[in-house]
């Protein structure tokens, strides 16, 4: 079978996470050929791979939001929209529900010959106009139409590249992703499967609530548009992949069928962490901190980086490694490294992109301090290698460490978001308290072995799949 992955801003050009989920999935599914649809943020991106392609992999297609301004459009021509068609491109930034099949259908047609024409055209402009009278005549008309522009702008761009003909669509977000799967299933009359490792929408409507780029009285807009993409997504797909139950109430509460949600955790191979490299003699005295993580602003690097200066004043022993790119946001990077210098915390490390299983097993305690996360692969892994953590209450964290009525105790602690103060004492707590710490490694690594193994994961994978395969013939005929 012929399984196009879509997936945006992650795999191939950045490693971790999702990245790392998709690699494994694909490497350990060698009887089925992988295209992968990825859509990149910027050009330059292009080529980038961060990942050593499976050979089962046999296109990669790329593209970038940002292409469309090498495109010059002609201002002011008239695509000659229906009613029926102008209606769609406006539900699209109202409470209206969008019919996207329509809207493909547009897409399709000859009268999008050109997106960079359409964007300048008359008839967006007479949508845009409509919209400002009904629900934004206080705001200036001209900053809505821009902002407008360039919402839409990568939508239609993405609607106009081809998508790869597969035998299964398998988006790993909704979003951009999940709206380039749903097109190929209309395109082609093949299943879709999504499998949501957080809750996209909630991630951008959290970014836009925070950012400083989008003026109040236009973050609604936005966070609709966004919740539009999801019902895209959700609508169009035959089965849903949640990797928890928190999730998957998220899910049904934003819009998607209950019965079409299957909960498949995410999983690791405890062998491959045992027998790594542990701590020395020169290091016993030591207690060892650990974060696998990359150093962007999601992953709240500088809550753990007050917290661990927090740490150092009373075990003075302590160090501080951070296992992870910084390539990916220069300015946050360098913004950490200030932050260092102006609580003159010594003992803290930014390793950037290393091996992690040269250095893991030497950790005596890992952190994660993110502000959102699906089902991170790097507790999992940390688990694995009987180590303790302590965490941020994201997504299923508070799961993995404490469990769900397993009978295995907790496996490390957690706490608030952004609460350094209380991250700092956790970490106290169990670097003076060593049988703590083994008791704890040692309840994460059992947990993983009873429920969260990569056999598991692949295996039920393998079953949706073969799931699929017989929906494949089913969408064929019925169409």
């Amino acid at each position: 079978m012929r399984i196009c992955i879509v997936a945006e801003g992650s795999y191939p050009y950045v490693t971790g996470g999702v990245s790392s989920w998709i690699q494994t999935l694909i490497t350990n599914m060698p009887e089925h050929e992988f295209i992968i649809f990825a859509i990149g943020a910027q050009e330059k991106m292009r080529g980038k791979f961060k990942y050593k392609l499976p050979d089962n992999l046999i296109e990669v297609r790329e593209v970038f939001l940002d292409s469309y301004i090498s495109e010059i459009g002609e201002p002011g021509k008239e695509f000659r929209l229906d009613e029926d068609q102008k209606r769609v491109i406006k539900s699209l930034l109202n409470r209206d529900q969008t019919d996207w099949n329509l809207l493909f259908s547009l897409f399709r047609s000859r009268k999008m010959s050109s997106i960079s024409n359409f964007i300048m055209s008359r008839d967006l402009f007479d949508i845009i106009h409509e919209l400002c009278l009904e629900r934004y005549s206080q705001i200036p008309f001209t900053e809505l139409f821009w902002s407008v522009r360039s919402m839409l702008l990568p939508l239609f761009w993405l609607l106009k590249n081809p998508v790869p003909e597969a035998d299964l669509y398998h988006s790993v977000s909704t979003g951009y992703a999940g709206m380039v799967a749903a097109y190929g299933k209309y395109l082609y009359k093949r299943p879709y499967l999504l499998t949501e490792h957080g809750i996209y929408t909630r991630e951008r409507e959290e970014e836009i609530i925070k950012s400083d780029w989008i003026k109040g009285y236009f973050k609604d807009l936005w966070i609709q548009y966004f919740y539009s993409l999801s019902h895209c997504a959700y609508s169009n797909t035959n089965q849903v992949i949640s990797l928890f139950n928190k999730n998957k109430e998220i899910q049904a509460e934003i819009g998607c069928r209950e019965d079409k949600i299957t909960i498949i955790p995410n999983g690791v191979n405890p062998e491959d962490f045992s027998n790594l490299p542990q701590k020395g003699a020169e290091e016993a005295a030591y207690v060892n901190v650990g974060a696998v993580v990359r150093v962007v602003p999601i992953k709240d690097i500088k809550t753990m980086i007050q917290s661990f200066s927090i740490v150092k004043k009373t075990v003075s022993q302590a160090r501080f490694y951070i296992f992870g790119p910084y390539e990916e946001d220069p300015e946050y990077y360098e913004e950490c490294l200030q932050l260092l210098e102006s609580l003159g915390a010594e003992d803290i490390y930014f390793t950037g992109s290393v091996n992690i299983k040269e250095y893991i097993g030497r950790m005596d305690i890992l952190v994660l301090s993110s502000i959102s996360e699906g089902q991170p692969l790097a507790l999992l892994e940390g688990m694995a290698c009987g180590k303790p953590f302590v965490s941020t209450d994201v997504g299923s964290c508070k799961e993995l460490l404490y469990g769900v009525n397993d009978g295995i105790g907790s496996a490390g602690i957690i706490v608030p978001v952004m609460h350094y103060v209380e991250m700092a004492e956790a970490i106290i707590r169990l670097a003076e308290n060593p049988n703590l710490c083994y008791e704890m490694g040692a309840n994460g690594l059992e947990r993983v072995k009873q429920i969260y193994t990569r056999e598991k994961f692949i295996q039920q994978y393998k079953q949706i799949y073969e799931s699929m395969r017989s929906l494949q013939w089913q969408e064929l005929v019925s169409s």
